[in-house]
């Protein structure tokens, strides 16, 4: 459908546009600079001459150059599909609960799992007194302006079970006022 309209726009009074083009001044080209000719130049006995004529003194000089071309050693490379780092980046270990078999074990510094990462926020919502952002920071070798960041955009989920005997939704909490 898209096709159609915009081909529509494309083609339409495209033959008076063509005519107009078509029918506009042409632009005058800039002057060009005066400039010897070489080809004139050429013609002249004098430079054929000189073209000609051989100088022993350069080729003297040209005997005593000598050069001498070997090629690179060749580099074998491994297909092995691994690439090496080029730093060493410090690593620490992770700090994992009873989730440990489900994450990597080492983490660079100034990174975090992804369990980490929902231990350390689930900490933060069941206890915000104790489980700052500064100590969140000093604990997982972050910085504290991402901290921060982490904290105020990440919320982890809160699982709400309806009781059995009635399926009304619970009137104990309150929703959020958006401001």
């Amino acid at each position: 459908m898209g096709g159609r309209v915009t081909r529509v726009f494309r083609n339409f009074n495209v033959e008076n546009r063509a005519r107009r083009e078509i029918s506009k001044e042409k632009p005058m080209p800039a002057p060009r600079h005066r400039t010897a000719r070489l080809d004139t130049m050429a013609d002249s006995p004098e430079i054929k001459e000189e073209v000609l004529k051989k100088d022993d003194r350069f080729l003297t000089l040209l005997k005593d150059v000598y050069v001498e071309s070997r090629d690179p050693p060749v580099q074998v490379k491994d297909g092995g599909g691994e690439h090496l780092p080029s730093k060493q980046e410090e690593k620490r270990l992770t700090k994992l609960g009873h989730l440990e078999g489900l994450d990597v074990k080492k983490v660079p510094k100034g990174k975090i799992s992804l369990v980490e990462a929902l231990t350390l926020l689930n900490n933060h919502k069941l206890q915000p007194q104790i489980w700052t952002a500064e100590k969140i920071a000093t604990e997982y070798s972050l910085e504290l302006k991402e901290v921060n960041s982490l904290l105020e955009f990440f919320i982890p989920f809160t699982v709400l079970e309806f009781p059995k005997e009635t399926k009304k939704a619970i009137t104990s909490r309150k929703p959020k006022q958006l401001t």
